[in-house]
């Protein structure tokens, strides 16, 4: 009566699907997995880290080769 099996983990996401739709349910997983990430670089204290890679998002890649 104290864990779940894999039947109910099943049952508990086809439910959650029903409700949220697939559309829905991935954009909460990927606002949770956002926070979470944010969450982690705010307790370890590496926004510099998160500054850089916003820096290097806004620069554009150069792959010109010169021949």
């Amino acid at each position: 009566m104290g864990s779940m099996s894999p039947l109910h983990w099943l049952i508990v996401l086809l439910v959650v699907l029903l409700v949220f739709g697939p559309k829905r349910l991935s954009s909460l997983g990927k606002g949770l997995g956002e926070g979470i990430r944010s969450f982690r670089e705010g307790i370890s204290g590496d926004t510099e880290r998160q500054d850089d890679k916003a820096i290097q998002k806004d620069k554009p890649t150069d792959q010109s080769s010169s021949s």
